[in-house]
């Protein structure tokens, strides 16, 4: 599982980008924040999440904010 920081995220679009630790931008859309669970993400949020597939297919998966 990578962990990263939430860089953007529009409300509408239920869409955005996480900056992982090795400085990648990740997209995750839509699908991805509604199988999480979660309601809201903020800027800066610490997030932990799975790739599958690679290169241009591939996809975040089972995000879950980070608690400390």
């Amino acid at each position: 599982m990578a962990q990263g920081t939430i860089k953007t995220y529009d409300e509408t679009s239920r869409s955005g980008i996480i900056l992982d630790d090795s400085k990648r931008e990740l997209a995750f859309d839509a699908d991805s924040f509604r199988q999480s669970g979660i309601r809201l993400f903020r800027l800066g949020q610490r997030v932990k999440f799975h790739l599958v597939g690679q290169g241009d297919g591939t996809l975040v998966r089972d995000l879950t904010i980070v608690t400390f």
